[in-house]
């Protein structure tokens, strides 16, 4: 009988584990491009880059090439950004030079991610 109990509890308490830290699928979400969009000449060299959030992610992959990832002679920018208390919104702010850009950014939780949404744009100041 205290084997049969003990192993009822041992069996609910996996369940109720996995239930517990089971992460939502996000995978087949878009994270939306704000700006810049396509096609958009940036007339400054503080480019501020936004999307929309994607609710259950932990955090976002964002990354800058130049002049694109197919041809990309260089990444300016390759950060992951984790949701906490010191993550501002899904914005990212940097300095550019002068050139063509493609940049793409991904949402993640701990068990799933997000295609990349990407943008191309030119720096024109």
């Amino acid at each position: 009988m205290k084997r049969t109990v003990w192993l009822w509890t041992l069996v609910f308490v996996f369940v109720a584990c996995e239930d517990i830290v089971e992460e939502p699928d996000i995978s087949n979400q878009q994270v939306e491009i704000l700006a810049p969009t396509n096609g958009t000449v940036v007339t400054d060299s503080l480019i501020q880059f936004s999307w929309g959030g994607i609710v259950d992610s932990d955090g976002y992959v964002l990354q800058v090439a130049r002049p694109n990832f197919e041809e990309a002679a260089q990444f300016v920018v390759d950060t992951t950004m984790i949701i906490d208390s010191t993550f501002v919104g899904t914005r990212l702010r940097t300095k550019l030079s002068n050139d063509a850009y493609e940049w793409r950014v991904k949402a993640f939780n701990s068990g799933f991610e997000t295609e990349y949404s990407s943008s191309e744009f030119q720096v024109n100041r």
